[in-house]
């Protein structure tokens, strides 16, 4: 997702999202860690998504 469609969602809605991300990098590090993984570049992908809401959020707050 882009900054610009993150800032279209509400507070509850970025925190449900955050936490489905930060679910699924947990679940990609397990499997990386049993050889498993099948695209390592995900990582890094939802690590950027994880940062680009918790950006739009903290601009939320500042805003607030």
């Amino acid at each position: 997702m882009t900054a610009k469609e993150l800032r279209e969602l509400s507070e509850n809605e970025l925190e449900l999202k955050l936490r489905d991300l930060k679910e699924e990098l947990f679940n990609l590090r397990f499997q990386l860690a049993i050889n498993q993984l099948d695209n390592p570049m995900r990582i890094s992908a939802v690590k950027r998504d994880i940062a680009r809401v918790s950006t739009v959020m903290r601009e939320m707050q500042d805003e607030a």
